[in-house]
């Protein structure tokens, strides 16, 4: 079996005011999670337990996101967490105030037979 990407998600989070890039990031993967509805499990008959998801988050300061409190907003699956250089710094000068975004895409991948998917022409 091959391990191959059945989705790709991405979404954008933040923080306005605590500077507090986990939030960020959790948002992100929230908002990432709320574009998608994987209803291959059900129907194919696959268990969600064999999916791999991995996520990668970017912010400006990546020492500063718990990995493993990004990995527990996954619903399914089993989560690898990297943290990356990315996102965006807003500071606001008049309050003295910087607000965090973090953007995260989310792969998702499952082990699927050699030829156990063919695609098709599309009906006329």
């Amino acid at each position: 079996m091959t391990e191959r990407r059945i989705i790709l998600e991405m979404g954008t989070g933040n923080d306005l005011y605590g500077e507090d890039y986990t939030k960020a990031a959790c948002r992100a993967v929230q908002d990432a999670l709320h574009h998608s509805s994987i209803v291959m499990f059900k129907s194919l008959g696959y268990d969600n337990r064999e999916m791999r998801v991995q996520v990668t988050i970017g912010v400006q300061d990546p020492d500063r996101v718990d990995a493993e409190a990004v990995a527990a907003e996954l619903p399914r699956g089993r989560p690898e967490v990297k943290v990356v250089h990315g996102g965006l710094n807003v500071h606001d000068p008049d309050n003295d105030t910087t607000h965090v975004v973090a953007s995260a895409a989310i792969s998702a991948f499952l082990p699927i037979e050699d030829g156990a998917w063919r695609l098709s022409e599309p009906a006329v």
